[in-house]
């Protein structure tokens, strides 16, 4: 059996380079060995079996102008896919990053289905499980809820087959409370047309209508406009043209209700404490290399997929992309973080989401060459993906062990060289950086700095009241 890939998974697939492979990394890590017989037992019931595109293979038409298309694979066996390893001594954190660094260069066998796990002893007194699949297969908040079905709940749960996860706790992406109604809305050239189609009769019959059509027709074809004509971030010591090795880091985990109250104190949201932290780390490692400290524009997935459904079961990928300009060139934490709340609710009451959706799609049926030139054109605007997902709020188990922490990192494309991942579970925060090695060949001194930014943020003489005056742009360098 075969299916036809839709145009923005399309999109996703041709975008794979040697120097940037769009694979989805996510690291879980656990303070206890966990019985991978189990964890093997659970993929197969609860992913493969659940999930055609994990047993299929990604098919490029011999015709041009035609989708690649999914075929099932019929050599799959699960031993193609995971794998055990130990890790080498001594076994620490910075072991296992630099083992995560070297897998994220490997690129995945186009010959079989596109993922891969990697199960890990030897990190310390406990494991890690290292997953790798490709973004053509879905979406991160997709993926995420198919990883998280692999979990449970309690610790002596059955193997069983799939349950789908979900609730209050459900992956929102960064800008969780505009994405609910987006999906309805015109999201790209062909649908705008299709849509126009459908509503002929109404058009006629209410001048009214006509109006409204129109102006959300001219409101999105202003948007893209303003999407393309966005200028190129500058070259700095973080961006430039990338190489193939990579660097990972990770904070330590953050207190989630110490970030909560500074969001209270400041009338912000958790959201913006992180960002604004981010922010001032990538000033902090700018001013230490002595380069031009500026604005940096970050690419953010922006979830167009419904969160109160289960996930389809051939998946794929359904967000679009904003432009977040952090303000990188604002002096003092605090007005980091009054800046970071103005232009996110700039992007809320925006249709930046749809929009880049369509365009996304458009792309995806667009010959390689151009589509390469276009991906280019888009990433060269931006210096870093910035991804947010919250995870559950109660601990989980995968086969009995209980999850320590996660970490998920979208990929770069294009020009750019960082990944950014925020993702909260259990209470606590962690943030993880993926760069590129020639770029940033340190991100620890960055996700270091982080830490250091929350806690200025925490302190009783940042809480205090905003006022008209504290809203205006900032001091720049």
């Amino acid at each position: 059996m075969s299916t036809r890939f839709s145009s923005a998974d399309a999109a996703w697939l041709h975008m794979d380079r040697p120097t940037n492979l769009m694979v989805i990394n996510t690291v879980l890590l656990f303070d206890e060995p966990v019985d991978w017989q189990r964890v093997r037992q659970l993929t197969q019931e609860r992913m493969v079996d659940a999930y055609p595109r994990f047993r299929q293979r990604a098919v490029e038409s011999r015709l041009p102008l035609r989708p690649p298309k999914w075929v099932d694979d019929t050599d799959f066996a699960l031993e193609h896919h995971m794998h055990h390893l130990a890790l080498p001594a001594p076994g620490d954190t910075a072991t296992l990053q630099e083992l995560v660094s070297d897998l994220m260069t490997m690129p995945l066998d186009r010959s079989r289905p596109l993922w891969h796990t990697y199960m890990i002893d030897g990190l310390g007194d406990g494991a890690a499980m290292i997953c790798r699949m490709h973004h053509c297969i879905a979406d991160g908040i997709a993926l995420a809820r198919v990883m998280l079905s692999l979990t449970d709940a309690e610790p002596d749960a059955g193997i069983g087959p799939l349950e789908e996860w979900r609730g209050d706790s459900a992956p929102r992406g960064l800008l969780p409370d505009i994405a609910g109604s987006a999906v309805e809305l015109v999201s790209g050239v062909g649908r705008i047309g299709s849509a126009a189609v459908r509503q002929g009769v109404d058009l006629v019959r209410s001048p009214a209508h006509a109006a409204r059509l129109a102006g959300a027709i001219g409101r999105d074809a202003g948007t893209a406009v303003r999407l393309v004509l966005t200028p190129a971030d500058a070259a700095t010591a973080i961006k430039g043209d990338p190489g193939i090795s990579r660097r990972v880091s990770w904070s330590e985990p953050l207190s989630l209700a110490e970030v909560k109250q500074i969001a209270h104190s400041h009338k912000a949201t958790v959201n913006d404490v992180l960002l604004a932290a981010v922010s001032g780390a990538l000033r902090h490692y700018l001013q230490e290399r002595g380069g031009p400290v500026a604005e940096v524009q970050a690419m953010v997935p922006f979830n167009l997929r419904p969160l109160d459904q289960p996930v389809p079961r051939k998946l794929g990928n359904k967000f679009g992309l904003v432009f977040l300009p952090l303000p990188v060139g604002t002096s003092g934490s605090y007005r980091r973080l009054l800046e970071v709340h103005r232009r996110m609710e700039e992007i809320k009451n925006g249709r930046d989401g749809p929009v880049s959706y369509g365009l996304l799609s458009v792309t995806g049926m667009t010959p390689e060459p151009l589509e390469r030139k276009i991906i280019d054109m888009f990433t060269a605007k931006t210096t870093a993906v910035m991804t947010n997902v919250p995870g559950p709020r109660e601990p989980v188990y995968l086969a009995g062990t209980p999850v320590r922490s996660a970490i998920v990192w979208a990929p770069t494309s294009g020009h750019m060289g960082m990944s950014v991942s925020i993702f909260s579970y259990r209470g606590e925060v962690t943030v993880g950086l993926m760069t590129d090695a020639a770029l940033i060949p340190d991100p620890a001194h960055i996700t270091d700095s982080l830490e250091r930014e929350v806690q200025s943020l925490s302190r009783p003489g940042h809480a205090r009241r905003r006022t008209p005056a504290r809203r205006q742009a900032p001091a720049r360098r």
